[in-house]
């Protein structure tokens, strides 16, 4: 039924396009929950209904703690929950981004996610546990006097559990978070190019040289700190001929039809994805660090074609980044992943070629294709973005199929 499938829809959606990590729940620092439930209280009044002292001082004791138990717990019930849902929710590249971010938290401070909210967890029951105490001490008082004194002593020992027990969690939890919320949302319906390789041969200067992103370009090793994004526009003049890519106008809002496209020049246009990647060293995948992980992470979730990058000059400027292994690499990669889109790059190719490595490479890439790029001189820059647009343009055949897929599904369902 149509209730059902978009239903289906609903459950699906999520993980349509990654961005869940800035689902996650927004986390208040402790000194604000604190400072709330103090305020909380502030306000509990006492029953004025009540004439006998002693019983509206009690019962205003009782509430009184059960609000602040409740300011207190709340918070910490909503994040732990709220964060378990969320990350279950994940696509499988958010699922790795988050992972590997936690576990770069985890050599910090030896704490993984589900310890810190495990630890908040029973920070809470805590809290509950110790109010219940206190709401029967207070209670038990002789006269109202005592029943206030106790009251607001109890009040003061849960927000030192709060502060105690809590804080140092949920402080941690809001530096992760800061973390998690800043990843890129990468569109998992848009065709992408992911370039690929060792660390500092050129894959920064290309995204610059080619879309909207712009890249710290320095000269050392892994310059590129997680997964930077550029777009080029891409024209169609219908749905299987690319017309023409731009870099897109950064004024322009992303959901906005292009001007060609309302004036009928072209069938449609899409922004599609560049995607620049930490470099990758010659290593088992158990001895690689996070940043190496989230490049190969893209490659296995993400819908990218792989433009893979060396620099043959002998110059990249490090240990791990010489002729022998940025070409081993090639191989090792390409095997993970044969049938991506792919393009080899030579970058940096007015630099010179170490003798021989052209040769070598020929022999591995087996008579395909490659290009020789350099920036600085502008030799290959139209051939590349010409394969990146054919790329694209197989990546975007395979989503459509797969829409195609989703949607008789979700008929059906």
């Amino acid at each position: 039924s149509q209730t059902a499938a978009s239903k289906t829809a609903k459950k699906r959606a999520p993980n349509s396009n990654t961005g869940g990590l800035r689902r996650l729940p927004v986390v208040s620092a402790p000194n604000e929950i604190i400072n709330k439930a103090r305020k909380t209280q502030r306000s509990v009044r006492a029953d004025s209904n009540l004439r006998n002292a002693k019983q509206r001082a009690m019962k205003h004791g009782a509430e009184t703690l059960t609000a602040v138990s409740q300011a207190l717990c709340i918070p910490l019930r909503d994040l732990v929950k709220g964060y378990k849902s969320e990350l279950r929710r994940l696509h499988p590249f958010e699922k790795v981004v988050a992972d590997l971010t936690t576990r770069a938290r985890q050599k910090k401070d030896g704490l993984t996610l589900s310890d810190v909210l495990n630890e908040i967890h029973e920070a809470r029951k805590e809290i509950i546990d110790c109010s219940k105490e206190w709401i029967a001490y207070t209670k038990s008082m002789e006269t109202a006097r005592e029943a206030g004194a106790a009251m607001e002593e109890g009040c003061e020992r849960l927000f030192e559990i709060f502060d105690s027990l809590a804080a140092p969690s949920v402080k941690q939890i809001v530096q992760l978070q800061k973390s998690l919320r800043s990843a890129p949302a990468v569109r998992l319906d848009t065709p992408a190019v992911v370039l690929v390789g060792a660390p500092n041969v050129g894959k920064s200067s290309i995204v610059r040289a080619i879309s909207s992103g712009t890249p710290e370009v320095n000269n050392y090793p892994f310059t590129t700190r997680g997964m930077t994004l550029g777009h080029v526009e891409v024209f169609w003049s219908d749905n299987d001929v690319i017309a023409k890519a731009t870099v897109p106008n950064r004024n322009r809002k992303t959901n906005t039809v292009a001007p060609e496209v309302v004036m009928g020049q072209y069938a449609f246009s899409q922004l599609c994805q560049i995607m620049d990647s930490p470099g990758l060293l010659v290593r088992p995948d158990d001895e690689r660090n996070e940043m190496e992980s989230l490049t190969l992470a893209a490659m296995q979730h993400l819908p990218t074609a792989v433009m893979y990058v060396m620099d043959l000059s002998g110059e990249a400027g490090d240990k791990c980044s010489s002729v022998d292994d940025q070409l081993q690499l090639r191989r090792d990669v390409r095997a993970r992943f044969p049938r991506r889109p792919w393009i080899d790059v030579v970058s940096k190719y007015d630099l010179g070629v170490v003798d021989g490595a052209l040769e070598r490479l020929e022999d591995i890439i087996d008579g395909a294709p490659y290009i020789k790029l350099s920036i600085q001189e502008g030799t290959g820059e139209e051939e590349l973005k010409n394969q990146v647009l054919k790329m694209l343009g197989e990546v975007r055949v395979v989503l459509d199929a797969m829409a195609a897929v989703d949607s008789r599904n979700a008929r059906a369902d």
